[in-house]
């Protein structure tokens, strides 16, 4: 990747982490600080082309938090197949779930950060 590239990316990314959705920040609470199992996670992290909401690099776990526009996206498809191909895993909370069912996400975090 190219470094005006790679600039842009971090720039989007910094931008992201001053401004998230209600779901982004409730999620981020939840992950913060090892909370889960001691799982280290960042948020808002480029990894190659694309910027993950959070990410454990320890476990090789993506979280995403998906509103509405998310359902089916091809995009979505796409950017996990690559990050499976780099050995990553990624699992998909909707907002609504993350805001309302904090214990189930949480534990389906931890479960998936097991694998």
């Amino acid at each position: 990747m190219e470094d005006k590239a790679r600039n842009r990316l971090r720039g989007f990314a910094r931008s992201m982490r001053k401004d998230p959705t209600d779901a982004e920040y409730a999620l981020w609470q939840m992950l913060r600080a090892k909370r889960l199992q001691g799982m280290k996670f960042r948020r808002q992290e480029p990894l190659g082309p694309y910027v993950c909401d959070f990410v454990c690099h320890g476990s090789k776990l993506i979280v995403e938090a998906d509103g509405w526009l998310h359902e089916g996206s091809i995009r979505d498809a796409v950017r996990d197949r690559y990050f499976k191909e780099r050995g990553y895993r990624t699992i998909r909370f909707r907002n609504e779930d993350i805001l309302e069912n904090e214990d189930e996400v949480a534990q389906r975090t931890i479960e998936a950060g097991k694998r």
